[in-house]
Protein backbone atom coordinates (compact mmCIF):
# COMPACT_ATOMS: atom_id res chain seq x y z
CA UNK A 1 0.00 0.00 0.00
CA UNK A 2 1.52 3.53 -1.17
CA UNK A 3 2.67 5.31 1.85
CA UNK A 4 0.20 8.43 1.53
CA UNK A 5 -2.79 6.19 1.78
CA UNK A 6 -1.10 4.85 5.62
CA UNK A 7 0.11 8.77 5.89
CA UNK A 8 -3.75 10.20 5.60
CA UNK A 9 -5.12 7.99 8.21
CA UNK A 10 -2.50 9.09 10.34
CA UNK A 11 -3.12 12.66 9.97
CA UNK A 12 -7.08 12.37 9.52
CA UNK A 13 -6.59 10.75 13.31
CA UNK A 14 -3.76 13.46 14.69
CA UNK A 15 -5.54 16.35 13.58
CA UNK A 16 -9.08 15.25 14.19
CA UNK A 17 -8.25 13.59 18.06
CA UNK A 18 -4.93 14.43 18.82
CA UNK A 19 -1.36 13.68 18.40
CA UNK A 20 -1.91 10.88 21.83
CA UNK A 21 -5.08 9.18 20.58
CA UNK A 22 -2.80 8.09 17.28
CA UNK A 23 0.39 7.55 19.33
CA UNK A 24 -1.44 5.07 21.53
CA UNK A 25 -3.53 3.81 19.11
CA UNK A 26 -0.40 3.34 17.08
CA UNK A 27 1.44 1.61 19.83
CA UNK A 28 -1.36 -1.58 20.15
CA UNK A 29 0.17 -2.45 16.83
CA UNK A 30 3.92 -2.53 17.69
CA UNK A 31 5.15 -1.79 14.52
CA UNK A 32 8.24 -0.25 15.40
CA UNK A 33 7.72 3.62 14.28
CA UNK A 34 4.91 5.59 14.94
CA UNK A 35 5.05 7.83 11.89
CA UNK A 36 4.07 6.71 7.73
CA UNK A 37 7.08 7.72 5.29
CA UNK A 38 4.67 9.34 2.77
CA UNK A 39 6.93 7.81 -0.17
CA UNK A 40 7.38 4.53 0.92
CA UNK A 41 5.36 1.48 0.00
CA UNK A 42 4.03 -0.78 2.67
CA UNK A 43 1.86 -4.07 3.15
CA UNK A 44 -1.80 -4.12 2.49
CA UNK A 45 -1.97 -5.32 6.09
CA UNK A 46 -0.38 -3.11 7.89
CA UNK A 47 -3.36 -0.55 6.65
CA UNK A 48 -5.95 -3.23 7.30
CA UNK A 49 -4.50 -3.54 11.32
CA UNK A 50 -4.36 0.23 11.07
CA UNK A 51 -7.75 1.03 10.22
CA UNK A 52 -8.84 -1.75 12.82
CA UNK A 53 -6.86 -0.32 15.88
CA UNK A 54 -8.56 2.80 14.56
CA UNK A 55 -11.88 2.03 14.14
CA UNK A 56 -12.09 0.32 17.69
CA UNK A 57 -10.37 3.45 19.20
CA UNK A 58 -12.65 6.03 17.54
CA UNK A 59 -16.21 3.21 17.84
CA UNK A 60 -16.33 3.47 14.18
CA UNK A 61 -17.21 0.73 12.09
CA UNK A 62 -14.71 0.62 8.81
CA UNK A 63 -17.02 2.13 5.94
CA UNK A 64 -18.10 5.31 8.64
CA UNK A 65 -14.23 5.68 9.61
CA UNK A 66 -13.48 5.98 5.43
CA UNK A 67 -15.53 8.27 5.16
CA UNK A 68 -14.73 10.34 7.60
CA UNK A 69 -11.02 10.14 6.29
CA UNK A 70 -12.42 10.86 2.86
CA UNK A 71 -14.34 14.23 4.15
CA UNK A 72 -11.54 15.44 6.19
CA UNK A 73 -9.44 14.76 3.25
CA UNK A 74 -11.32 17.83 1.30
CA UNK A 75 -12.47 19.73 4.49
CA UNK A 76 -9.54 20.40 6.81
CA UNK A 77 -7.20 22.89 6.34
CA UNK A 78 -3.85 20.37 6.74
CA UNK A 79 -5.11 18.98 3.21
CA UNK A 80 -6.05 21.80 0.99
CA UNK A 81 -3.81 21.21 -1.39
CA UNK A 82 -5.98 18.20 -2.75
CA UNK A 83 -9.07 20.39 -2.10
CA UNK A 84 -7.60 23.09 -4.96
CA UNK A 85 -6.88 20.06 -7.03
CA UNK A 86 -10.17 18.35 -6.91
CA UNK A 87 -11.41 22.22 -7.42
CA UNK A 88 -9.48 22.28 -10.33
CA UNK A 89 -11.73 20.20 -11.92
CA UNK A 90 -15.11 22.55 -12.73
CA UNK A 91 -16.53 25.69 -11.69
CA UNK A 92 -19.56 23.68 -10.75
CA UNK A 93 -20.33 20.78 -9.00
CA UNK A 94 -21.40 19.25 -12.06
CA UNK A 95 -18.14 19.92 -13.78
CA UNK A 96 -16.74 18.26 -10.55
CA UNK A 97 -18.43 14.94 -11.30
CA UNK A 98 -17.58 15.11 -15.04
CA UNK A 99 -14.12 15.49 -14.54
CA UNK A 100 -13.57 12.54 -12.24
CA UNK A 101 -13.29 10.20 -14.80
CA UNK A 102 -9.62 11.85 -15.72
CA UNK A 103 -8.55 12.16 -11.91
CA UNK A 104 -6.73 8.72 -11.47
CA UNK A 105 -4.56 9.97 -14.73
CA UNK A 106 -4.44 13.49 -13.29
CA UNK A 107 -2.84 11.66 -9.53
CA UNK A 108 -0.35 9.62 -11.81
CA UNK A 109 0.73 12.65 -13.45
CA UNK A 110 1.95 13.42 -9.44
CA UNK A 111 2.61 10.49 -7.76
CA UNK A 112 3.02 7.91 -10.38
CA UNK A 113 2.77 4.52 -8.04
CA UNK A 114 -0.26 5.86 -6.57
CA UNK A 115 -2.57 3.24 -7.61
CA UNK A 116 -5.94 4.77 -7.18
CA UNK A 117 -8.86 3.11 -8.42
CA UNK A 118 -10.33 3.49 -11.28
CA UNK A 119 -13.34 6.17 -11.72
CA UNK A 120 -16.40 5.96 -14.40
CA UNK A 121 -19.19 8.71 -14.12
CA UNK A 122 -22.40 7.40 -15.67
CA UNK A 123 -25.23 10.43 -16.32
CA UNK A 124 -28.23 8.84 -15.44
CA UNK A 125 -30.61 12.04 -16.30
CA UNK A 126 -33.04 14.32 -14.28
CA UNK A 127 -29.64 15.31 -12.02
CA UNK A 128 -29.13 11.63 -11.01
CA UNK A 129 -25.44 10.06 -11.08
CA UNK A 130 -23.81 6.82 -10.81
CA UNK A 131 -20.00 6.23 -10.01
CA UNK A 132 -18.09 3.12 -10.71
CA UNK A 133 -15.27 3.12 -8.28
CA UNK A 134 -12.95 0.47 -9.63
CA UNK A 135 -11.75 -2.54 -7.22
CA UNK A 136 -8.45 -3.03 -6.31
CA UNK A 137 -6.23 -5.53 -7.82
CA UNK A 138 -3.63 -6.01 -5.21
CA UNK A 139 -5.67 -5.51 -1.47
CA UNK A 140 -8.66 -6.00 -0.52
CA UNK A 141 -9.14 -2.25 0.62
CA UNK A 142 -12.39 -0.55 -0.86
CA UNK A 143 -11.91 3.18 -1.07
CA UNK A 144 -15.92 3.44 -2.26
CA UNK A 145 -16.29 4.83 1.32
CA UNK A 146 -13.70 7.82 1.18
CA UNK A 147 -14.75 8.47 -2.33
CA UNK A 148 -18.62 9.16 -0.81
CA UNK A 149 -16.63 11.21 2.25
CA UNK A 150 -14.91 13.12 -0.98
CA UNK A 151 -18.32 13.35 -2.70
CA UNK A 152 -20.21 14.78 -0.23
CA UNK A 153 -17.45 17.60 1.23
CA UNK A 154 -17.10 18.63 -2.39
CA UNK A 155 -20.89 19.38 -2.56
CA UNK A 156 -20.92 21.68 0.41
CA UNK A 157 -17.39 23.25 -0.86
CA UNK A 158 -19.08 24.39 -4.06
CA UNK A 159 -22.23 24.99 -1.89
CA UNK A 160 -24.43 22.17 -3.57
CA UNK A 161 -27.18 20.10 -2.02
CA UNK A 162 -26.56 16.50 -3.08
CA UNK A 163 -27.78 12.95 -1.82
CA UNK A 164 -24.65 10.88 -2.08
CA UNK A 165 -25.04 6.85 -1.10
CA UNK A 166 -23.06 3.71 -1.53
CA UNK A 167 -25.00 1.25 -3.27
CA UNK A 168 -23.28 -1.46 -3.15
CA UNK A 169 -20.15 -3.81 -4.21
CA UNK A 170 -20.51 -5.11 -8.24
CA UNK A 171 -18.29 -7.64 -9.84
CA UNK A 172 -15.63 -5.29 -10.32
CA UNK A 173 -16.50 -2.07 -9.04
CA UNK A 174 -18.39 -0.32 -6.32
CA UNK A 175 -21.61 1.98 -7.01
CA UNK A 176 -22.48 5.36 -5.64
CA UNK A 177 -25.00 7.15 -6.70
CA UNK A 178 -25.15 10.75 -6.76
CA UNK A 179 -28.53 12.69 -7.22
CA UNK A 180 -28.30 16.50 -7.20
CA UNK A 181 -31.10 18.44 -5.81
CA UNK A 182 -29.78 21.89 -6.24
CA UNK A 183 -26.43 23.46 -8.00
CA UNK A 184 -26.91 26.64 -6.27
CA UNK A 185 -28.24 25.55 -2.47
CA UNK A 186 -25.40 27.67 -0.65
CA UNK A 187 -22.65 29.58 -0.78
CA UNK A 188 -19.85 27.66 -1.91
CA UNK A 189 -16.49 28.15 -0.10
CA UNK A 190 -14.09 30.71 -1.64
CA UNK A 191 -11.29 29.57 -4.34
CA UNK A 192 -9.06 31.31 -6.47
CA UNK A 193 -7.13 29.98 -9.22
CA UNK A 194 -3.57 30.97 -8.38
CA UNK A 195 -1.77 33.26 -6.20
CA UNK A 196 -3.47 36.84 -6.44
CA UNK A 197 -6.58 35.43 -8.78
CA UNK A 198 -9.91 36.11 -8.37
CA UNK A 199 -11.83 33.83 -5.95
CA UNK A 200 -14.94 31.90 -7.25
Amino acid sequence: MHGLVNRAIERFVRDTYGRDVWIGTIHKLDLGFTEFEAMMTYEPRITEQVLTVVGTRLARGRDDLLEDIGTYLVSHPATEALRRLLRFGGVDYVDFLHSLDDLPERARLAVADLGLPGLELQDRGGGLYHLHVGLPEEHDLRLGPVVVGILRAMADDYGALALVEHQGVGADHEIIAVRLLEEGFAHGRAFALGVGGSAA
